[in-house]
């Protein structure tokens, strides 16, 4: 998914109301979170037209919810049209949306029930026909086999008009949790060619979109609750700064995700907020483990150790991060806080390319993008870092659709991001195991594989936390993935607006509760 493929971001019932997360609010050398602060002494008013800014290339517009959204304003204008089953939550990982679920013993087969109320933007109720065939179509894309692991496109039906019915090849404790980002439900036998312009479920209506750029109206009949703003317009933005400067000039009202850099630019301003979402944004290094020049498990562990993680996280994110241990999913609660953090030892790194017998008198591409600020800078940095340790660099940027296109899941060397903080289970499902549709670094490891299928069969916490602790272990000592940091998620907002979502990942697209105090 470029999330937006990973902006996927990935907010619920709950999502839209700002006090999850307190202590994301202000930035980090002691700026504020003015409005935010106001905003206690002002009861909520409906009206108003918000103005987002959000990341785009116009190479890689996209308008189907169902197929990889590169770009996140498409991403943005998408989950604010169309509901998903299940969003994240702000005390519990999965919440539903659209439907509420429930299992059966041996967590095998789940059946959604349908939110009542729920009514497509022409008027006509969401069925269980409706999700089946939204569900199936998504199935059937080229990443849906990793949207929705384990669930055949046969083993989903309707079971009556309200109910769907979804049958996993394994026993699946965290079934509900693959419902979440993507699972967008359109009409029922939908045309391809009338995709752009179908009515969805969600809190705004499509008004008008052109070239990447939407003005999106409240839908006043939305089964989620009454929804504040008059209309959001959402605006592309090809790069950080410019959307930056557009905020900061007051063209917009929110600049979304727009960076570290930014943010330090707007520390002196009293008239903006800045909101950070700590644990927002992973963006590894991946080292393709099935073949090729990093196939040894000693040559990805010694480009690991030749890492300088503060400094990345220091000169890259501009202090607006942590630094991290090669293990993805640092949001959950199920997150392994006792695996010793792995830090710099260039002496053990040259021994241990020495061993492998890596070829340090060749020079290898690091491929990277500028889909989200600071990834280049961070493929430039990891290159100058690991020369120490003899390992030659050549970083390589390519165009986004290219990238997504003809490098991902492919190239032995390349830079990633995962703007959805999720559980580790979400990325052990995702990217890990042998099967996985989108397994970025062709990783296969029979031990990983079934401490994953035991752990989704286990209902009880303990002995289920256990084999997610076993799974970290694995990724920390073996993956293809060398996490350096997890960067803050970075909003600028204008003084009048109130309840920007705080959470995380997709938690922060979820606009319905945001209001605006003039």
């Amino acid at each position: 998914m470029g999330v937006t493929r990973r902006q996927l971001l990935w907010a619920g019932a709950g999502v839209g109301a700002a006090g999850a997360l307190a202590a994301c609010g202000g930035g980090a050398g002691g700026s504020k979170d003015a409005a935010s602060a106001g905003a206690a002494s002002s009861q909520p008013r409906a009206g108003g037209t918000l103005k987002v800014g959000a990341l785009g290339k116009a190479s890689a517009i996209t308008r189907d919810p169902h197929g990889t959204q590169a770009n996140e304003s498409d991403y943005l204008i998408i989950s604010l049209i169309y509901d998903t089953l299940a969003v994240p939550g702000s005390t519990a990982n999965t919440v539903p949306r659209l439907a509420s679920w429930k299992p059966s013993e041996d967590l095998k087969t789940w059946r959604f029930t349908i939110a009542d109320g729920a009514t497509f933007h022409d008027g006509t109720p969401v069925t269980a026909a409706d999700v089946v065939w939204s569900l199936q179509r998504l199935r059937n894309t080229p990443a849906g086999k990793s949207r929705l692991p384990g669930i055949q496109p046969e083993g989903i039906r309707a079971e009556d008009e309200k109910t769907v019915v979804l049958v996993s090849d394994y026993p699946n404790a965290d079934l509900p949790l693959q419902t979440r980002l993507t699972t967008f439900v359109l009409k029922k036998d939908t045309k391809d060619d009338a995709i752009a312009g179908a009515p969805g479920t969600g809190p705004f209506k499509l008004d008008w979109y052109r070239d990447g750029n939407a003005r999106l109206v409240r839908n006043d009949n939305w089964y989620g609750g009454k929804v504040l703003l008059d209309a959001v317009e959402v605006r592309l933005f090809e790069s950080p700064q410019a959307m930056a400067n557009a905020l900061l000039a007051g063209q917009i009202d929110l600049a979304s995700n727009v960076g570290a850099v930014a943010a330090r630019t707007a520390e002196a301003r009293k008239d903006v907020q800045i909101l950070r979402r700590p644990n927002d944004m992973a963006m590894p290094v991946v080292m393709r483990t099935a073949d090729g020049p990093f196939a040894d498990a000693r040559v990805r562990e010694a480009l690991k150790l030749a890492v300088d993680r503060d400094a990345m996280v220091k000169q890259v994110l501009s202090g607006y991060g942590s630094v991290a241990n090669d293990i993805l999913g640092t949001g959950d609660p199920a997150f392994a806080k006792d695996i010793p953090q792995r830090g710099r030892d260039l002496a053990k790194a040259k021994q241990l390319l020495s061993d492998a017998g890596f070829d340090t008198s060749r020079t290898y591409d690091l491929i990277t993008t500028e889909d989200v600020s600071g990834l280049a800078e961070s493929a430039t940095l990891f290159a100058t870092q690991v020369r120490e340790a003899g390992v030659k660099i050549n970083v390589v940027k390519q165009d986004s659709k290219v990238f997504w296109d003809a490098t991902w899941l492919k190239a032995p060397l390349y830079t990633t991001y995962w703007g959805t903080n999720d559980s580790v289970v979400f990325f052990a499902s995702k990217t890990m195991l042998s099967d996985a549709g989108q397994n970025e670094s062709g990783f296969k490891d029979p031990a990983f594989d079934e401490a994953y299928r035991t752990a989704m069969g286990t209902a009880d916490a303990a002995a289920r936390d256990k084999l997610l602790h076993r799974l970290q272990e694995i990724e920390f000592a073996e993956s293809g993935y060398l996490l350096w940091g997890m960067a803050d998620g970075i909003d600028l907002a204008g003084a009048a607006v109130r309840d920007l979502p705080r959470l995380p990942g997709y938690g922060r697209v979820q606009l319905e509760k945001t209001w605006l105090a003039r």
